[in-house]
């Protein structure tokens, strides 16, 4: 089957002559350089491009060399590329020096399309726009000045899996589905089996507590986490605390606070053993990180504690499944490493309110 032609774009007239034929897609570029969860948020957009251009070589342009994610979604990305960062960019040590030899090997590689799906556009829309792409498509920023590839107005009101849908979309190709995804092969789940087994955990009883965040602005009180760890174990739940090697002091302390003795899963899991644990237990209690992304995307049982960020940009889509608590306060959503004023929006959650939303949701996934 011959790879369709850009939806948009305007057929050429001569005089005299039928119209040319649209150029066929055949290289597309995806600019997004985020973390694993919000990489996660992208999947959708990234489906609905290879949908409607099954055969094109899809290329990613992110942090590091792709890893875990490029390998997990290799049915929607052909090759990946590294983003050397740029100073206004956190998620990575920049390396500018770096840039200009970027983007000549990207202008060699000749795209016919690029996406801008790294925010706004405020300043990611230069870097798709040095890419040398044929066309590319990005938002256009509240208050930004028009330009010819940012032809969409950035929807600030959606979720982020749906912003990209929507960029996609202007591109005339269906995109109607948000749903995120984490595939997870045989070895993510022995990796989960045996875990279990060694820890003697019954995942049907079994919560998780996954208390870390990479902002510390993001993270509700290990304190909270520990009693709330301590009254589901007094209920009879199993509970265990996952967590990355960097974040050994906030599992130690959290389950220090709980007083009882939770499973200590802290770097003992990979990406895929982790996500396959999580979808077989009952119950995961974590902050508004990439772990709540995770477990939208394989359809574990959430409560999550929304702490400074953009609720309605981030929060999971199935409410039915993954409970979002947070406290309305006037400075939020920030950027900030480090609350400067005493973290309100995280302690405006109490340990009541995420008992209650836990009760709930182990009593209906119970039922």
């Amino acid at each position: 089957m011959a790879d369709a032609g850009l939806p948009k774009a305007a057929p050429v007239r001569v005089a005299g002559r039928a119209p040319a034929a649209k150029p066929p897609v055949r290289r597309i570029a995806v600019f997004r350089a985020l973390q694993l969860g919000d990489m996660l948020c992208a999947v959708p957009a990234l489906r609905a491009l290879r949908n409607a251009w099954p055969h094109a070589e899809i290329t990613l342009i992110g942090l590091g060399d792709g890893g875990d994610f490029r390998r997990r979604f290799s049915r929607y990305i052909d090759d990946w590329m590294r983003f050397p960062g740029l100073d206004a960019f956190p998620e990575q040590r920049a390396d500018e020096a770096a840039l200009p030899a970027f983007y000549e090997h990207a202008r060699a590689r000749r795209f016919d399309l690029a996406l801008q799906m790294h925010g706004s556009g405020q300043l990611s829309n230069g870097v798709v726009r040095r890419l040398g792409a044929r066309q590319w498509i990005g938002f256009m920023p509240a208050g930004g000045i028009p330009e010819e590839g940012a032809r969409v107005a950035w929807p600030d009101e959606l979720p982020e899996p749906l912003r990209y849908l929507k960029l996609v979309e202007a591109l005339g190709v269906p995109a109607d589905d948000p749903a995120l995804e984490l595939p997870l092969t045989g070895d993510d789940y022995a990796e989960s089996r045996a875990l279990c087994r060694e820890h003697r955990l019954a995942p049907a009883r079994t919560v998780l507590v996954h208390p870390g965040a990479r902002l510390r602005s993001r993270r509700w009180p290990v304190e909270r986490f520990g009693a709330v760890a301590a009254a589901l174990a007094n209920e009879g739940w199993q509970v265990a605390v996952t967590g990355t090697r960097d974040e050994a002091d906030i599992v130690r302390t959290t389950i220090a606070a709980s007083g009882i003795d939770a499973v200590d899963l802290c770097s003992r899991t990979s990406l895929g053993g982790l996500a396959a644990l999580a979808a077989q237990c009952r119950l995961v209690v974590c902050n508004d990180t990439g772990m709540s992304h995770v477990c939208a995307a394989v359809g574990a049982p959430s409560v999550v504690v929304a702490s400074g960020s953009d609720v309605r940009r981030w929060a999971p889509l199935d409410a039915d499944r993954h409970n979002v608590l947070w406290k309305a306060v006037p400075c939020r959503p920030c950027a900030y490493e480090d609350c400067p004023i005493g973290h309100p929006c995280a302690l405006g959650v109490e340990v009541d309110q995420v008992l209650a939303a836990a009760r709930r949701r182990l009593g209906e996934e119970g039922a």
